[in-house]
């Protein structure tokens, strides 16, 4: 009886806390994501209209509940003179989540260099990383395969880290759960890196 009290209570009260960055080059959709992951998984969130998501200088920060599991964002800007900032958060996340602009061919090279530098980086070992091929809803968006090819040298990298690669639409929505449920599987069966327990306050 004791244990069954403890473990509402617990679902009620505490919620294990895990740290998700979002990473990519500007314009790829990084706040979009998470613009419409809070409408999403949040009660009576209103998500921002597309005309009034501009590029993030600095940081976003967002979070979503699911039951007694907390997902923090730190949704990081992608301009050049801001990658160096990145490293900044890496010792505190539990997952990553690197956003690609699917019709960027120009910059696709820049965004692989960007990725390879994270990758790498000790401070991410071990940790989860979801790529997100975004803008498939665009006829001009590079097939998933095609992005897979120019990646596929980075993957050697990939250490004992979980990895998934998926093609989303974040401006429509589509992708957004299967997303979200990857990240939760891989952070909690993580055991490198314990979530944080807090008190509910808000």
């Amino acid at each position: 009886m004791y244990t069954l009290l403890y473990g509402l209570w617990k679902y009620m009260f505490q919620k294990d806390e895990y740290y998700v960055l979002i990473l990519g080059l500007d314009n790829a959709g990084k706040t979009t994501f998470l613009e419409r992951t809070k409408s999403k998984f949040s009660r009576n969130y209103q998500s921002l209209s597309a005309d009034k998501i501009s590029p993030t200088v600095g940081l976003n920060i967002g979070r979503i509940d699911l039951g007694s599991i907390r997902l923090r964002f730190w949704d990081l800007g992608g301009q050049k003179d801001l990658l160096t900032l990145w490293d900044k958060y890496y010792s505190e996340a539990h997952a990553v989540i690197f956003m690609i602009d699917s019709t960027d061919k120009e910059r696709l090279s820049m965004s692989k260099e960007a990725f390879d530098e994270m990758m790498v980086h000790p401070a991410l070992d071990r940790v989860p990383l979801l790529v997100l091929a975004n803008k498939q809803d665009l006829e001009s968006a590079m097939a998933l395969d095609e992005i897979k090819t120019i990646f596929n040298e980075s993957l050697q990298n990939l250490g004992k880290r979980d990895f998934k690669i998926q093609p989303i639409s974040a401006l429509k929505s589509q992708g957004i759960h299967e997303s979200i449920d990857w990240l939760v599987y891989c952070a909690k069966k993580n055991s490198d890196r314990p979530p944080s327990t807090r008190e509910i306050t808000s």
